[in-house]
């Protein structure tokens, strides 16, 4: 048996399915990851022992870009998607698809005669009757909103016309008719959702699994482990893959809010190029580290609320402050505060007062933790197995 993966998007969307493969071998079964060629992800993927193929232009070109086409982004990566995934689904037996809407996948699938999955991290995007579009669960529609159908039906006309005609041009290329509501034909009757029921729970009809996580046992660099050991747990500030999105200034108004509180701090440079703000011995920039291993040691978490860092630091049992920036960012957050293990940044736009604020929120809720399932990749594999 081998299942083809296949995602387009930024780290949290790449490892996940790194730790579904290594699940998957862990039961005898193959895996391929057709994925973007960063190089990042490229090493990640090695790291895992996962095969990969190259999908689209890179990410990090995408997202450091000032304006970017999205329509031509969307052809872009439906024939991508033809293309890459055309080429290995024959010898697959199941396509799995996630990230940036994966137009194309499911049509690979049904032209290969193989079981097709779509599965999410999170419930943004996903038509809901409680929830209008773009907005996190428990949030109110705006007053003098129309009907919740029919925003979600002006959503699908939106799919449409981003991935509609391309995905009805490479459907004819290979025989298949064109599709009449792109959004629901890629996201099927029922979703698969990988995250974590306690911070990610829901009454729509899915497919739960519990979070993909990627086990790591990689040692700390020794320089930021005697970081570490010289003084109290730092305060950890990243942005991942945020790169253009994240705050402008973000490593002076961390650093600022961070020695308010008399801690130091570790910056994760990501791809946002966060650096040291002066040559005091308080600060450390690290690299592409382990997160699991680090967030144990840290006074808390300050990130952009992706849904792998978000998992991480809730089962490092790390206090959290979310500043969320975009997409399923201020579900997150929102989650961190309703479960008391952190503080949701009120703002998408930090100054150094209000992240203290935030900090002294987390601070006060160091202890509180939740319990995190760690066996979603397991058990996601074995669905896998059975599905064939």
């Amino acid at each position: 048996m081998r299942v083809l993966l296949t995602t387009w998007g930024s780290r949290g969307d790449v490892e996940p399915l790194a730790g579904l493969a290594v699940a998957l071998r862990g039961l005898g079964v193959d895996s391929v990851v057709c994925g973007p060629p960063d190089e990042d992800f490229v090493t990640l993927l090695e790291r895992a022992g996962v095969a990969h193929v190259p999908l689209g232009p890179s990410v990090r070109s995408v997202v450091t870009r000032e304006r970017p086409d999205p329509f031509a982004l969307a052809d872009e990566l439906v024939t991508a998607r033809f293309d890459a995934l055309g080429a290995v689904a024959g010898d697959c037996d199941v396509v799995v698809a996630q990230g940036l809407l994966p137009a194309g996948a499911r049509d690979v699938a049904e032209r290969a005669g193989i079981p097709y999955v779509y599965a999410c991290y999170h419930l943004h995007g996903l038509p809901s009757p409680h929830v209008p579009p773009g907005m996190r669960p428990g949030t109110p529609s705006p007053a003098g909103e129309t009907d919740n159908e029919v925003l979600w039906r002006h959503d699908a006309e939106r799919v449409d016309a981003l991935y509609g005609p391309a995905l009805d041009r490479n459907r004819a290329a290979i025989g298949l008719p064109p599709v009449t509501n792109v959004r629901d034909h890629v996201f099927t009757d029922r979703p698969w959702l990988a995250a974590d029921p306690v911070l990610c729970p829901t009454d729509l009809d899915v497919r739960r699994t519990g979070a993909w996580l990627l086990p790591d046992d990689r040692p700390l660099p020794d320089e930021l482990a005697k970081f570490l050991d010289a003084g109290e747990p730092p305060v950890y500030v990243g942005f991942g893959s945020m790169a253009a999105y994240a705050p402008e200034g973000i490593a002076r108004i961390a650093t600022e809010a961070v020695r308010a509180h008399g801690r130091r701090i570790v910056l994760g440079s990501g791809w946002a190029g966060l650096t040291a703000v002066d040559d005091a011995e308080d600060s450390f920039v690290a690299g592409e580290v382990n997160h699991q291993a680090l967030f144990r040691r840290v006074a808390a978490v300050v990130h952009h609320g992706g849904a792998g860092t978000t998992t991480t630091a809730a089962r490092a049992g790390a206090p959290q402050v979310v500043v969320p920036r975009i997409a399923d960012q201020p579900y997150w957050a929102g989650r961190v505060a309703e479960l008391g293990i952190g503080a949701a940044h009120p703002d998408p736009v930090p100054t150094a007062e209000s992240l203290s604020a935030a900090l002294t929120t987390a601070f006060a809720s160091a202890g509180r933790t939740v319990e995190i399932r760690t066996d979603g990749a397991v058990v996601a594999a074995k669905q896998l197995v059975d599905l064939v």
